[in-house]
C-alpha cells in the first residue's frame, strides 16, 4: 500500500506554507501570534518560555564576561540552531555538540564554529569529519587515542585543511579521555606534531560532579579535578606545549570552575532550560537555582472520571525517564503529582474541590532536559500566553 507523504496530505495554501516543515510544526502553526494560543496547543508539545530562555542566556553571558572566561555552550542540550544563534549573539565563542550528526545539523543551519566533544573514530565518521571541516570556519575535534590520532591526521592531511584538535583528558569520570600522566603527555606530543593537525589544547569535563547536591562537596570535587588538570598543564608549559584552549565545566559548576584559573572556556549546556534534576541540585542544598526553568512539556487531560485522578496524553514517550517523574508547574491544583500511566498516557493525583476536566492544559517541568528534547521535532516558543514561533530541533535524533 502506498501511503501519502506529509506534503501530499496537505492541501492548497496549507501545503505550500508547510514547505519542509514536519507535521508537528504544521499542527500548531495556525496559533502563532494568537493571544491565548499557548494554552491551545495540540499536545504533547515541547514548550520554551522565551522570557526565561533569554534571561538565562543573558545571565550566563554576563557571568562569563565578568569572570573573564570564554563561553562555548553545549548544544547537545537544545539541539536547535535558533538557540545556538541566540547564544552566539550574546557573546559565545561558538558552540559544542556531542555527536558528529549534531555538528552537521548545526552547520547546515549556519553555525560556523563547532566543537565536537566526543571522539570520532570510525572510518565513515572520519570521512564526514574532514568533509565538515572543509565547509566550516572553525571545527574542533577531540582525541584520546594515539592510533585514532594517526588516522585523523592522515585523513585531514589528504583533505588539505588542518583539523583543529583538543586532547581529551579524563578527570576521573572514565567515560572518555586519557588520564593525566605520561600517556597523556605522549598523546599531546603526537597531536602537536602530527601533519594535518592544528593542536589547540585540552578538553576536560568532570561530569561526575555536576549533580552533587552538597554545594561544598561539589565545589571541592570540581576544584580537585581542576587542580590535577592544572598540574598537567604546568607540565605542558615546560614542554613548550602550552594549550591555547582548556575547555570544560558544566551548569553544575559554572560558578566554581573559573576560580581554579585553569579552564579558558565553559561548556555549559543545561542552563538555558534547566530541569528537575538541576533545579534539585540547588534546592536540596537550600538555595535557589541560578537560572529560571524555561523548558516544559505541555500535556492535555484526556480523561477524568475518578475523583482525585486524571489522565493526560503525555506518558513515557513524552519525557526522558532516567530520572524522577515530571513536576507539574501549571494547570493542576497545588500539591498535585504526576506519574507515568503507560507509554502514551500520564496520570495526575490531586485533591481538593476543583476537578480536572478533559481538555485542560497541564504544564510540566521535565525530569532531564537533554534526552527529553531529543523526543520532539520542534520547540514551541511562547511569551506570556502567546505562541511566538515554532523552532525546529535540527539535531533531534542525530546521534551518529
Amino acid at each position: 500500500m502506498n501511503l501519502p507523504s506529509v506534503s501530499e496530505s496537505l492541501h492548497g495554501e496549507a501545503k505550500h506554507e508547510a514547505g519542509l516543515k514536519t507535521m508537528t510544526e504544521f499542527l500548531n502553526a495556525d496559533l502563532i501570534g494568537v493571544r491565548g494560543g499557548a494554552a491551545r496547543l495540540q499536545t504533547p508539545a515541547l514548550v520554551v518560555d522565551l522570557d526565561a530562555l533569554d534571561a538565562n542566556i543573558a545571565a550566563m553571558a554576563t557571568y562569563a564576561n565578568a569572570t573573564g572566561i570564554g563561553l562555548r555552550p553545549h548544544a547537545k542540550t537544545h539541539k536547535c540552531v535558533e538557540i545556538s544563534k541566540r547564544q552566539i549573539a550574546a557573546g559565545a565563542l561558538g558552540i559544542c555538540v556531542a555527536k558528529l550528526g549534531e555538528a552537521e545539523a548545526q552547520a547546515d543551519g549556519g553555525i560556523d564554529s563547532v566543537l565536537i566533544t566526543s571522539p570520532v573514530v570510525s572510518e565513515a565518521g572520519i570521512r564526514r569529519l574532514v568533509a565538515l571541516n572543509g565547509r566550516l570556519g572553525e571545527l574542533i575535534a577531540v582525541c584520546d587515542n594515539a592510533v585514532v590520532a594517526s588516522r585523523l591526521s592522515a585523513a585531514a592531511q589528504e583533505a588539505g585543511k588542518p583539523l583543529k584538535v583538543l586532547v581529551d583528558i579524563d578527570p576521573g569520570l572514565g567515560r572518555t579521555g586519557v588520564l593525566p600522566g605520561e600517556q597523556a603527555y605522549d598523546l599531546v606530543r603526537r597531536v602537536a606534531t602530527a601533519p594535518g593537525f592544528e593542536y589547540m589544547g585540552l578538553q576536560c569535563y568532570a561530569g561526575q560532579v555536576q549533580h552533587l547536591e552538597s554545594a561544598s562537596e561539589r565545589r571541592m570535587a570540581s576544584l580537585a579535578a581542576l587542580a590535577q588538570l592544572r598540574t598537567f598543564c604546568d607540565g605542558l608549559d615546560e614542554l613548550g606545549l602550552t594549550p591555547r584552549i582548556v575547555s570544560g565545566g558544566g551548569t553544575g559548576t559554572f560558578d566554581i570552575d573559573p576560580d581554579a584559573g585553569t579552564l579558558t572556556e565553559l561548556q555549559v549546556g543545561s542552563y538555558v532550560f534547566m530541569d528537575r534534576q538541576y533545579n534539585e541540585v540547588w534546592e536540596k542544598s537550600g538555595t535557589r537555582a541560578p537560572f529560571a526553568t524555561s523548558l516544559f512539556v505541555q500535556a492535555t487531560v484526556i480523561s477524568a472520571n475518578r475523583d482525585g485522578l486524571a489522565t493526560t496524553d503525555a506518558g513515557y514517550k513524552s519525557f526522558a525517564t532516567d530520572a524522577d517523574a515530571p513536576q507539574i508547574i501549571a494547570g493542576a491544583p497545588n500539591g498535585a503529582s504526576y506519574f507515568f500511566f503507560g507509554d502514551e498516557q500520564g496520570g495526575i493525583f490531586y485533591s481538593g474541590a476543583a476537578k480536572l476536566v478533559p481538555g485542560q492544559a497541564v504544564g510540566c517541568i521535565v525530569p532531564h532536559c537533554d534526552p527529553t528534547v531529543n523526543l520532539y521535532d520542534c520547540l514551541h516558543a511562547v511569551r506570556g500566553d502567546t505562541l511566538e514561533a515554532i523552532w525546529r530541533i535540527e539535531g533531534r535524533g542525530r546521534s551518529a
